[in-house]
């Protein structure tokens, strides 16, 4: 009779284990799903800042266009992408295009100089250390969730409902080189 004890207690503890690792999962997942949400805030200002500051720059390098039609190509490249690889993907060409654009202004000391470009300027970057932050804080969140999908013994709980891996958000090989700005 006490083994029949035992064999309940037993099941129960894994019945437990398995809610519980399940609910961490989801609870892990959703985790993702919201920093991911947080990038596309952060990237959703920058995008509404990306015209006021490209109209500005157009004003004062009218010559620049291949530089600010790059800008505008990368930004309606990510507002096209369909999945989040591509999304991140994107991001990349955009933070390279950025990149390229506030190392232009350097040579146009009027451009510096006006007030309205130096308020978006401002914003944009601040926007952009926004963005950083919200991506390490998602490839963190990735870590986590991704750990506890492959680690013994929630790996099986994880199989067993069919818990997939997540795509850490990765500089692409245009981010890892030198922006190089040619006049």
């Amino acid at each position: 009779m006490w083994w029949i004890i035992a064999i309940i207690a037993i099941v129960l503890l894994i019945i437990m284990y398995v809610i519980s690792t399940y609910n961490k999962l989801i609870t892990l997942r959703n985790r993702v799903k919201d920093q991911w949400a947080q990038i596309d805030v952060q990237l959703k200002r920058r995008f509404d800042l990306i015209p006021n500051v490209v109209s500005t720059v157009k004003g004062y390098a009218k010559h620049e266009s291949e530089t600010l039609e790059g800008v505008i190509k990368a930004r309606n490249t990510f507002l096209s992408a369909s999945t989040k690889e591509e999304e991140m993907q994107a991001d990349g060409e955009l933070t390279n295009a950025i990149s390229k654009l506030f190392a232009l202004t350097e040579s146009y000391p009027e451009l510096k100089a006006n007030e309205n470009f130096i308020t978006l300027q401002n914003e944009l970057k601040e926007t952009e250390n926004k963005i950083a932050s919200s991506r390490q804080f998602y490839n963190d969140t990735v870590f986590s969730y991704n750990n506890k999908i492959e680690l013994f013994p929630s790996n099986m709980v994880a199989g067993l409902f069919h818990f997939k891996k997540e795509s850490f958000f990765e500089a692409n090989k245009e981010e890892r080189e030198n922006v190089k700005v040619e006049f």
